[in-house]
């Protein structure tokens, strides 16, 4: 295995540019021109991210948004994450777009939304998504798949209307954001942001 992984290659074909003297002032500009850089690539899912909570579980989440309050994402409260989240708010967003050598990594503490906001992201889910997430058994043990079939197939008889109130948006509020950019090499850029009180600073940081 090892000499079979060893064999595998690392940073294939073509590495964007990155001049992190020209970077925008702030890391949400400078993350909406990477997403569309990705998306034009062709990269599959770059709105996919691994959320780590500080209880150090991790997994993969879609993107809602992004905005002057921070990057969103949603999930239910009394899910693992969602109960990590209660215990301890602070989080960790991790961007890994192979095919451009570039990662993106975010940190802060996380805030749910108004009730009003997650009930919107809620029923922007479709029917099936809702039906499975209205029944609020993530991560509990599974006799079998039929039985999730069966629930899903009647949780959807009245999901129409229907707010699932322990569905949550969440905002991670940024307290540093890091921007990596592979190089053949290995001299790798890193640019990172940290919040100040009178706003955002940046600086480089060792590969």
């Amino acid at each position: 295995m090892r000499d079979y992984l060893r064999a595998l290659p690392v940073f294939a074909g073509e590495l964007p540019a990155f001049d992190p003297s020209a970077a925008p002032s702030s890391p949400s500009e400078l993350f909406a021109e990477w997403l569309v850089a990705a998306v034009e690539a062709g990269v599959r899912e770059p709105h996919a991210m691994t959320l780590s909570t500080a209880g150090a579980n991790a997994r993969v989440l879609i993107l809602k948004n992004v905005d002057q309050r921070g990057w969103q994402f949603a999930a239910h409260a009394a899910s693992p994450k969602g109960r990590e989240l209660s215990q301890d708010p602070r989080a960790a967003l991790t961007f890994y777009w192979s095919p451009q050598g570039r990662q993106i990594r975010v940190r802060g503490p996380v805030h749910p939304s108004p009730p009003e906001e997650s009930a919107a992201d809620f029923l922007a889910r479709s029917p099936g998504a809702r039906a499975e997430a209205s029944l609020g058994r993530q991560s509990r043990p599974l006799t079998d798949r039929a039985t999730l079939d069966n629930a899903v197939r009647e949780a959807q008889r009245g999901i129409e209307g229907y707010v699932e109130p322990h569905w949550t948006l969440y905002t991670l509020a940024p307290g540093q954001v890091e921007f990596w950019q592979a190089d053949k090499d290995r001299k790798h850029t890193r640019l990172r942001y940290s919040r100040t009180p009178s706003g955002w600073t940046r600086g480089l940081l060792w590969p």
